[in-house]
């Protein structure tokens, strides 16, 4: 099993930064893949980041060019750090882990509780 806790979220005006962060404990040599989702209310899930074991990234288009993923491996920590965010980055963030290269899909096995971004 894997365990991740969220944290780092909070209200910012538009155009404002903020870094999440996603800490990993547990069987954490087995995941392959991890990544960002975002849930607003009323809307689907949606696949915002995800990093591979070789550090390929993946991006949905909208935040292409203002967030970046990372991971600090020896932390045992996942990062996103969101720059010139707009009203539609307001959601619940999600971190994500899985045994496989799932990328942006939803299957992923692990979750964690997320944590709240607010721009207004």
């Amino acid at each position: 099993h894997v365990q991740l806790v969220e944290s780092g979220g909070g209200s910012v005006q538009s155009g404002g930064s903020l870094r999440l962060s996603c800490k990993y404990s547990g069987h954490t040599y087995s995941i392959y893949c991890m990544g960002w989702f975002r849930q607003a209310p009323g809307k689907e899930r949606e696949g915002v980041a995800s990093i591979d074991s070789d550090a390929a990234k993946t991006y949905l288009d909208s935040v292409k060019d203002r967030f970046t993923i990372s991971k600090d491996t020896a932390k045992n920590t996942l990062y996103l750090e969101m720059n010139n965010l707009k009203l539609e980055d307001t959601a619940m963030y999600y971190c994500a882990a899985d045994f496989y290269n799932l990328q942006l899909a939803r299957s992923y096995t692990y979750w964690g509780q997320g944590t709240q971004v607010t721009v207004s």
